[in-house]
C-alpha cells in the first residue's frame, strides 16, 4: 500500500481521538456515551428481570418454554448487531445508527405494554432489530475516541462499562417493582421511558462532545479534505464473493447439523462474517481477525454460564429463596440488582488495577484475562450447587448464595467483558471495526441461545445440585483450553499490544 493510500485508510477509516481530558483523565465524550449507554441497558434489564417471571407467573408457561423463549430472544439481541455494525461501517455510520436503534428499541417497550400476545412478539422483534443498529455502534464509537497505543484505553472501557451496569442496577429495581406489585406491563412501558431519555441525551450531547466521532466514511473523508488535508484516495471496495461464499457454507453446514432456522441463521451469519473478514485481509491482519473469532469462541462458554442470571438463577430466586429482610417482602427481580451493583463497586479496583500493573510492565494479557474471567464464573456456580443441594430438601435458602455466586461472577465478568471489548477496538482492522465489534457479540448471541436450551434442563434434571454441575464443568474446561492456547493468541495479535 502506498503512503497516500495508507494515510486515506487511517483518515477515512479512523477520526482523529479526542484530545480532551476533563472527565477524570478522559474526553467528556465518554461520559455522554456512559448515560446514553445506561439508560439502553435500563431498558433492556428491567425487560429482562421481567421476561422469564411474567411467562411462568402470568401467562403459565412451563419452565422449559419460558427459557426457550428467553434464550431464542436474547440470542437475537446479539445477533443482529453483526448486521448493524456491517450496514453502520459501510452506509449508515455510527452517529445515525445510535438514533435509528433507539428509536426502534423504544418503540418495542412500548408495545410490550399492551396487553395483547400480538403486540407482545411485535415487541420483542423491534427491541431485536432496535439493538442490532444501537449496540456495537456505542462501544465502536468509545474505541474511536482513542488514539493507537493510548494507555487509557482500557480503563476508559471499564468506565464505559459502569454505565451498563448502572442501567442494569436501576432496572430491575423500578422495572421490576413495577411489574411484580403493580403490574406486568408497568414494567415493560417504564422500560420504554428509559430508552427514550437515552436517545434525547445522545441527540442534545453529540456534536459537542463527541465532534467528528461516528461518522460514515464519506463523511469523514469530506471533512478531512475542507480542513486540507493531504489527498485522499477511497479504499477499493471489497469483493462480496467471499461473504457469499461463507454464507453458503454456512447454510450448509447448519443443514447438516439440523440446526433450526436460527441455526441457519447463525450458519449464515458466521460463515459471512469469517469470510469477508478473513478474505478482506492479508497478513498481520488477517492473524489478528483470526484471534478475534478465537477469543470469540471461548466467551460464548462464559456467557452461557453468566446468562443463567435471566432464567434458571431468576427462578431459584422466586421460589427457592428467602425473600423476607425484617418483614418487607422484596421482589425477586431485585437479585437482578446485585450483579451491577458489585459491577459499580468493583470496576473502579479492577480499572486500576490494571493501570498500575500496566505501568510497572506485568498486566496480562487480555486473553489471560479472560481464563480469570472463565474461572471466576466457575467458582461461582459451585455456590450454586451448595445452595441447590439445600433447595433440593425443600427449604428456602438464604440470600447468601445467590449473593456470593453473583459475587464471583461479577469479578469474572469484569475480568473478561470490558477488556474484551476493547480488545476488539485494537485488534480489528480499522475498515472491520463494527463488523467485528458485532462478531463479539455473536458470542452472546450463541451463548443465549444455548444458556436458554441449559436452563430449560431443569425439567429433566429437577435436582438443582445437579444441574448448576453443568456450568461448573464448561466453565473450568474452556478456561484450561484458552490457557494452553494464550501463546498462540500472543503471536497472532503481535502487531498491537492486545
Amino acid at each position: 500500500m502506498s503512503a497516500v493510500v495508507e494515510v486515506a485508510a487511517l483518515t477515512t477509516d479512523r477520526p482523529p481521538p479526542l484530545t480532551d481530558t476533563a472527565m477524570m483523565g478522559h474526553p467528556r465524550g465518554l461520559g455522554l456515551l456512559f448515560l446514553v449507554e445506561m439508560w439502553e441497558r435500563f431498558s433492556y434489564y428491567g425487560m429482562r428481570a421481567l421476561l422469564v417471571l411474567y411467562l411462568v407467573n402470568s401467562l403459565k408457561w412451563s419452565d422449559g418454554d419460558a427459557s426457550r423463549l428467553y434464550g431464542t430472544y436474547t440470542s437475537l439481541v446479539y445477533l443482529t448487531p453483526l448486521v448493524g455494525g456491517y450496514l453502520a461501517d459501510r452506509f449508515i455510520g455510527t452517529r445515525r445508527s445510535l438514533v435509528i436503534g433507539s428509536i426502534i428499541i423504544a418503540a418495542g417497550h412500548f408495545c410490550l405494554a399492551f396487553q395483547s400476545m400480538t403486540t407482545f412478539y411485535i415487541g420483542l422483534g423491534l427491541i431485536i432489530i432496535g439493538t442490532g443498529f444501537f449496540k456495537p455502534n456505542v462501544s465502536t464509537m468509545v474505541g474511536q475516541m482513542y488514539g493507537e497505543g493510548d494507555t487509557r484505553r482500557d480503563a476508559g472501557f471499564t468506565i464505559f462499562y459502569m454505565g451498563v451496569n448502572l442501567g442494569g442496577f436501576l432496572a430491575p429495581l423500578v422495572c421490576g417493582y413495577l411489574g411484580q406489585k403493580v403490574g406486568w406491563h408497568y414494567g415493560f412501558a417504564a422500560a420504554g421511558v428509559g430508552m427514550l431519555f437515552g436517545l434525547g441525551l445522545y441527540l442534545w450531547g453529540r456534536d459537542r462532545y463527541l465532534p467528528g466521532i461516528g461518522l460514515t466514511r464519506a463523511q469523514t473523508s469530506a471533512n478531512a479534505a475542507a480542513q486540507g488535508a493531504a489527498e485522499l484516495i477511497e479504499p477499493g471496495k471489497l469483493s462480496i464473493v467471499p461473504g457469499l461464499a461463507g454464507a453458503l457454507i454456512g447454510l450448509m453446514l447448519a443443514a447438516v447439523l439440523h440446526g433450526g432456522w436460527l441455526g441457519y441463521a447463525f450458519g449464515v451469519i458466521i460463515g459471512a462474517s469469517l469470510a469477508t473478514t478473513v478474505f478482506g485481509t492479508r497478513g498481520e491482519e488477517r492473524n489478528r481477525v483470526l484471534a478475534i473469532f478465537i477469543v470469540v469462541f471461548f466467551v460464548v462458554f462464559f456467557w452461557m454460564a453468566f446468562e443463567q442470571a435471566g432464567s434458571s438463577m431468576n427462578l431459584f430466586a422466586d421460589r427457592h429463596t428467602n425473600l423476607s429482610i425484617g418483614g418487607f417482602a422484596f421482589p425477586s427481580t431485585w437479585f437482578q440488582s446485585v450483579n451491577p451493583l458489585f459491577i459499580m463497586v468493583f470496576a473502579p479496583v479492577f480499572a486500576s488495577l490494571w493501570v498500575r500493573m500496566g505501568k510497572k510492565g506485568i498486566e496480562p494479557s487480555t486473553a489471560l484475562k479472560m481464563v480469570l474471567g472463565l474461572a471466576l464464573v466457575g467458582c461461582g456456580f459451585l455456590f450454586m450447587v451448595a445452595g441447590g443441594r439445600i433447595a433440593d430438601t425443600g427449604v428456602k435458602v438464604s440470600t447468601m448464595w445467590l449473593m456470593m455466586a453473583y459475587a464471583f461472577n461479577t469479578w469474572g465478568e469484569l475480568a473478561l467483558s470490558p477488556v474484551g471489548l476493547s480488545y476488539v477496538t485494537k485488534v480489528a482492522p480499522v475498515r472491520f471495526a463494527s463488523l467485528l465489534m458485532g462478531v463479539w457479540y455473536l458470542a452472546n448471541a450463541a451463548a443465549n441461545k444455548l444458556g436458554g436450551f441449559l436452563a430449560s434442563q431443569t425439567e429433566n434434571i429437577p435436582k438443582l445440585g445437579t444441574f448448576y454441575l453443568i456450568p461448573v464443568a464448561t466453565s473450568f474446561g474452556a478456561a484450561l483450553l484458552l490457557l494452553l492456547l494464550v501463546p498462540w493468541l500472543k503471536r497472532l495479535t503481535r502487531s498491537v499490544k492486545a
